[in-house]
């Protein structure tokens, strides 16, 4: 019975790059006991690699392998990321940072961002991004690790910004070095099985025939298991998400500054990207093909980006919303297989990352999928997907912006219900939506509202009964330390030439 109990699952990923290799890695290096892991990729088949920017979840991912950080930035040529500033989304000439981290704290129950509002009410107020120690190490082009402690300078996180390109070869390398066997061909057919639909091997153009119990599609917007061979519905979000391409082009850095943050700035049919890596600068102009033409937004690439081009636009088609059920009989859909919601913020991976935890926590452990852990995990990444679509669609329509035939359409435009009632929340009673899992939490959401100049009526009446000036000077202290804190820290760019010569000193 112990042996059957610990079967080993043959579990195949389809497909490299970015979603496939974290797949196979996570599995292989997780669960050796319970999976033998095939990856089959070809050279011949590109990858997207334009995702740069992370949240601060991958770290956990990195670290839980074994993986070390050092020597992933490295390889990667990755930058440390505190935030997203972003520029001319409420109004033009306004900008925000949405901070990996606080504002404040909350007091006797009370969010900071109520005893914020009322001082903002009195004309007594900071800006909020002044409240936040990321917002002020972002700003000042500081870095360091947040301490491990409970005092304010644990009160933020960091995420990476990295080259795409890299990343995938890099956790291919580790992948191969903890036992993924790795497989070079194109899928030409796919055998199923007559009676359950299950998928029992790929067969390739060189002859190989790769079986399996479980397979993992990563095979990216072409979905080759779980849309083509499946025939999975495809729920389209672009009337809430009308963004639809992406011209991305590379340029070199036309500063010595090394932002640790991505810049979000709107333009008149979408926004553009800045992502600074150690090497160059990561440009790119999502847009809406219903309001600009591909020619366009690449010139319009060419015309605002910094710094001297490195190779011309490429444009990248998706469309924007996810499978109806990313696990499918024995198909599980990671990345963009599964769904994509546009980069605005920088949760592609997040999103694949977020499948493999997923699928890890409900891993067949019999060697049978039990119909209840498909269920439960289509149900999660369900709530993923639409709190993540429900996130952006935010900054599209909490706008005053009329310049434009597409800021009149996502201003004026019908939001999903679930979005509605977070923001009539917000607006009448200055409250945030409660959820244990899921991405973005408080200071998330109060970062855009606020940001894009979206106060409630209401808010929690308690910060009004005390001292208005002893909250103003308490306030004026938090600030104050904040100050000190970020004069403490290095700038982002000598903090990364230190741990660069503390890696080579090392090897």
């Amino acid at each position: 019975m112990g042996s059957e109990t610990a079967k080993r699952l043959r579990v195949v990923v389809l497909g490299g790059g970015t979603a496939g290799w974290m797949t196979a890695a996570g599995i292989a290096r997780l669960l050796p006991d319970l999976a033998n892991v095939q990856l089959v990729e070809s050279e011949d088949i590109g990858i997207v690699g334009v995702g740069e920017a992370t949240l601060p979840h991958i770290r956990g991912f990195v670290e839980r392998l074994g993986i070390d950080e050092a020597a992933f930035m490295k390889a990667t040529h990755a930058t440390y990321k505190l935030g997203i500033d972003f520029r001319d989304f409420g109004r033009i000439g306004e900008s925000y940072i949405h901070p990996f981290g606080s504002f404040g704290e909350e007091l006797r129950g009370v969010g900071f961002h109520h005893y914020w509002l009322e001082l903002h009410r009195q004309g007594l107020a900071r800006p909020l991004g002044e409240y936040s120690l990321a917002v002020a190490a972002a700003q000042a082009n500081r870095f360091r690790p947040p301490s491990l402690d409970s005092s304010l300078g644990s009160t933020y996180g960091y995420a990476y910004q990295f080259d795409a390109t890299l990343f995938g070869p890099f956790m291919r390398e580790f992948g191969v070095s903890i036992g993924v066997e790795r497989h070079e061909g194109v899928v030409t057919s796919v055998e199923r099985d007559a009676e359950t639909g299950d998928v029992r091997a790929l067969c390739l153009r060189d002859g190989q025939r790769i079986e399996g119990d479980l397979f993992v599609d990563c095979s990216g917007f072409r979905s080759v298991l779980l849309g083509q061979e499946l025939a999975v519905d495809w729920e389209d979000w672009i009337h809430w998400l009308p963004c639809d391409r992406a011209a991305a082009m590379p340029c070199t850095h036309a500063t010595e500054d090394l932002r640790p943050y991505t810049t979000a700035t709107a333009m008149p049919a979408g926004w553009r990207w800045q992502i600074p890596l150690q090497h160059r600068m990561g440009n790119g102009y999502v847009f809406s093909s219903a309001h600009l033409d591909e020619d366009a937004a690449c010139e319009a690439i060419r015309t605002s980006a910094e710094g001297t081009p490195l190779a011309e636009p490429r444009i990248l088609r998706f469309r924007p919303g996810r499978r109806a059920q990313s696990w499918s009989h024995n198909v599980i859909g990671v990345g963009l297989a599964s769904g994509f919601l546009e980069p605005l913020e920088s949760t592609s991976i997040y999103l694949a990352q977020m499948a493999i935890t997923y699928l890890i926590e409900l891993f067949p452990q019999d060697g049978t999928i039990d119909p209840r852990d498909r269920d439960e995990f289509n149900r999660m990444v369900d709530m993923e997907y639409d709190r993540v679509r429900d996130f952006l669609i935010l900054h599209y329509h909490a706008t005053t912006r009329d310049d434009s035939e597409f800021w009149n359409h996502v201003r004026t435009m019908t939001v999903p219900d679930s979005l509605a009632d977070k923001l009539e929340l917000w607006r009448k009673a200055g409250r945030i939506e409660k959820y244990s899992d899921g991405l973005f939490y408080d200071a998330s959401w109060i970062a855009a509202y606020v940001g894009q100049g979206l106060l409630p009526e209401r808010y929690d009446p308690r910060p009004a009964l005390g001292d208005p000036a002893q909250l103003a000077r308490a306030a004026e202290r938090l600030h104050e330390a904040i100050a000190q804190e970020v004069a403490a820290m290095p700038d982002h760019r000598a903090f990364l030439l230190r741990e660069a010569a503390r890696i080579a000193e090392a090897a």
